[in-house]
């Protein structure tokens, strides 16, 4: 259907073909432990379940979102009782519309988990030099935490500072921070993303070029750090390489942290981690008689060594309530007709952040209308085509709201460590996150391209909507690597990471820039992040319609589509589809 006929929404008919329709519109710009048992919500309590079409439309999405992002579910926190009661209306809402419980007659996948809190009335984090100590206040200027959970109080004593540049080892570049230098015991002061990233002309060759690469994420960053034995990792933020603000980083990392329940309980993780603020940074630098910027510098040549910081200390002693907790992902099935043992996936996440106390103003509830509301609502939206067409798919749907996103990709973590089905009879799968209301585009911004042959028959079906496939607008941000889609392709199965339209229809590639600075400036993180009845969400449904047919095509023609050769998940797919049994 061509882009042009704004005259009515773009529907997609049960199999793949497009047809006009009447609608809204919709769519544009993460011990022992026992089973907790969580009640089904309160119709006097939570949001009611919304009368619905088998069609994909604005109305239907939007109705879902208003639910999922209503303060009844206070921000939808994993573990927390009106978070759970979120999981809940989701599976409620799985069964209404006809999906198959996901999990041997459950919807639920558990998923154990800790929770930490550091107390930080009650802790200390303090920089020791030979001027006087620094001790940055928590969390304006510093957020830190503990990952371990054996005891209540993690401490860190006079801990040498040492500064390895981008604290990276990555034997495929020729490049080692810490080469050379011993960290064991010691705090590793960490600059955020590649060496290279900031260039004005970066060269592709030189990690990806302007692209981040996994060693420019932060959770790489405190695993390397945990490799090379120290006792404390700190990452200096910097809006532009972190490509968020430090609000972000304080929202996320001054409360409530999830881990995954581990045997050692994470006794092999780094004791402390953290970041800091830039002035902090520079300040801790001057004192020690090094330039900040020269240094950082140095950290994008080759052959840079790790610097140490001398005379400067970090003692910290973070006191923390931890407790066991159960919260789920929610899954839902459309059994295949004749190969029901194989699955294409739809997959967002349920969770937000819940509610902070001490955010500033009076609206204290994260409700993530956006992020993640509105994917959870458009999988929803996607499952109820198929599960109301007549004609059932050879292959079996498998839809998965995903927990714990915000909390470092856990819920899609433990599913790629524990999987429901067989990941060689996975086919591939779609991933939905943080869906923007900027209106029709003339193109699907896809983050990552350039990956698998997912692809091929995504731009095959965006021809028939005068549509292209755009890159990134933005890949120095490494959003590849910051939703859930990548705990399946570190484990081989191919994903697609739609971002939605950048170059609009009303007022092209400028509009739809702003659009998305305009979310991640002033709602991404933040509780202005709310429902909004006057969203144009015409891009979205246009964005379903496609990836409905996606799926629909896949569990239909029998293909097994592949990473492209040379990416970095092409063996790990290779070798699990040579151990698949048929």
């Amino acid at each position: 259907m061509p882009a042009n006929n704004t005259g009515a929404d773009l529907a997609v008919s049960r199999r793949g073909e497009f047809h006009d329709m009447h609608s809204l519109t919709s769519r544009s710009l993460a011990f022992a432990f026992g089973m907790a048992a969580f009640a089904a919500p309160a119709f006097a309590q939570y949001p009611g379940h919304p009368t619905t079409s088998a069609d994909i439309t604005a109305a239907d999405v939007s109705a879902r979102d208003k639910a999922l992002a209503d303060d009844a579910f206070e921000g939808r926190g994993p573990g927390t009782k009106n978070g759970e009661a979120a999981a809940q209306w989701i599976a409620d809402e799985m069964k209404r519309i006809g999906l198959k419980p996901g999990n041997h007659g459950s919807y639920f996948q558990n998923v154990p988990t800790v929770n930490i809190a550091l107390e930080a009335s009650k802790s200390s984090f303090a920089f020791n030099t030979p001027q006087g100590a620094i001790t940055p206040k928590f969390p304006d200027d510093t957020a830190y935490w503990t990952p371990q959970y054996k005891s209540d109080e993690v401490k860190v004593t006079d801990s040498p500072l040492v500064f390895v540049g981008y604290g990276v080892v990555a034997p495929e570049y020729g490049w080692n921070d810490y080469a050379g230098v011993d960290v064991k015991g010691k705090t590793v002061i960490i600059l955020i993303n590649d060496p290279g990233n900031e260039d004005a002309n970066p060269d592709p060759n030189f990690f990806k070029g302007k692209a981040m690469t996994y060693y420019g994420r932060w959770t790489y960053k405190y695993e390397e750090a945990a490799r090379q034995g120290a006792a404390a990792a700190i990452i200096v933020h910097e809006t532009y390489p972190a490509a968020y603000g430090w609000q972000v980083v304080r929202n996320s990392n001054s409360g409530n942290k999830s881990w995954l329940a581990a045997k050692d309980m994470n006794a092999s993780r780094v004791p402390v981690q953290g970041w800091i603020q830039l002035d902090v940074a520079k300040d801790l630098f001057k004192r020690a008689g090094l330039d900040y910027l020269q240094l950082k510098a140095a950290a994008n040549q080759h052959g840079f060594k790790a610097v140490a910081m001398t005379g400067e200390t970090l003692t910290v002693d973070a006191i923390s309530k931890h407790s066991a907790f159960n919260t789920r992902n929610v899954v839902g099935v459309v059994p295949g007709a004749k190969h029901p043992g194989d699955y294409f996936l739809y997959t967002a996440h349920w969770d937000h952040l819940g509610i902070k106390p001490d955010v500033a103003g009076d609206d204290k509830i994260y409700n993530g209308a956006v992020d993640n509301g509105m994917g959870s609502s458009s999988i929803l939206e996607i499952a109820e085509a198929f599960a109301k067409d007549k004609h059932r798919p050879d292959r079996s749907i498998m839809f998965i709201n995903w927990t714990l996103e915000e909390q470092g990709l856990l819920g899609s973590e433990y599913f790629s460590r524990n999987p429901l089905v067989p990941l060689n009879h996975i086919v591939g799968g779609v991933n939905l996150d943080a869906n923007l209301s900027g209106g029709r585009a003339h193109d699907l911004v896809l983050v990552g391209n350039g990956a698998s042959e997912l692809e091929d028959m995504l731009a095959k079906v965006l021809k028939t909507q005068d549509r292209v496939i755009s890159p990134d607008p933005q890949p120095e941000k490494g959003a590849f690597y910051r939703s859930d889609h990548i705990s399946l392709a570190k484990v081989g199965v191919p994903m697609l990471d739609p971002g939605g339209g950048y170059d609009l229809i009303v007022g092209g590639k400028d509009a739809g820039k702003a659009h998305a600075e305009d979310y991640l400036l002033h709602h991404y993180h933040q509780p202005s992040d709310e429902f909004n009845p006057n969203w144009d969400l015409s891009g979205v449904i246009q964005d379903l319609d496609a990836l409905y047919t996606v799926g629909d095509e896949l569990a239909n023609d029998g293909t097994w589509p592949n990473w492209y050769d040379g990416n970095e998940f092409r063996a790990i797919r290779d070798k699990s589809m040579a151990g698949r049994k048929k």
